[in-house]
């Protein structure tokens, strides 16, 4: 019996991209817009929930919606050329396609400000879906017939597990391989760059 082309979700903040130089320098301009400190260092040390999540350590309740859209405004003139893609990346995306399958990010970022991300870097996805924090996730990954889901967050491995997808974790990101396998993943790789070699053996053995 034939089987349906493969579809693959990746996460895009430290699964994709290195979005910590373009968000720390984001959220420096943000504390100096806001006159408000933030602590752009310890935050990007926590990247994955949305943004609302982080911003409401520095500002009251009544502000974050208000402020979150300023960051917004400035997110493209400053983060997107100061973000590089991961190790591995585009490879992982290439993998997935020259087997004929799909490859899918399925984000908590702002979808315009990630659709400016992977412009930038040269990825096409087949789609972006972004404003999507854990399983809230199994959404998107239901709504493409994900069979894999790719991040670095506990967040992400239960948006996979939600979905009914296989959780693939890589340890690129704000948490480590042992929280990753304790929150479900069902495989932990430590970047992308071991992702062919896996999906190679993961194809036959799903056939």
């Amino acid at each position: 019996m034939a089987h349906m082309a493969i579809t693959v979700g990746f996460d895009l903040d430290m699964t994709l991209i290195d979005s910590r130089p373009g968000i720390r320098a984001c959220y420096q301009a943000l504390s100096e817009r806001t006159g408000t400190y933030i602590d752009a260092d310890l935050a990007v040390t926590r990247l994955g929930p949305p943004l609302a999540e982080e911003l409401i350590n520095w500002f009251p309740a009544d502000e974050v919606e208000t402020v979150a859209d300023v960051y917004r405004e400035i997110y493209p003139s400053i983060a997107i050329a100061a973000t590089p893609a991961l190790a591995g990346a585009r490879e992982a995306i290439a993998a997935v396609r020259e087997a004929g399958g799909r490859a899918i990010v399925v984000t908590a970022k702002y979808e315009p400000n990630a659709k400016l991300h992977l412009a930038h870097l040269g990825i096409e996805p087949d789609a972006v879906i972004g404003d999507l924090w854990a399983e809230q996730k199994a959404e998107a990954l239901r709504e493409h017939d994900a069979d894999v889901y790719v991040g670095d967050h506990v967040g992400d491995v239960r948006g996979a597990r939600t979905a009914g997808a296989l959780s693939v974790a890589v340890a690129t990101g704000p948490c480590l391989p042992e929280e990753l396998r304790a929150a479900g993943a069902d495989v932990v790789l430590t970047d992308l760059t071991e992702f062919p070699g896996w999906f190679s053996d993961y194809r036959p053995a799903r056939a």
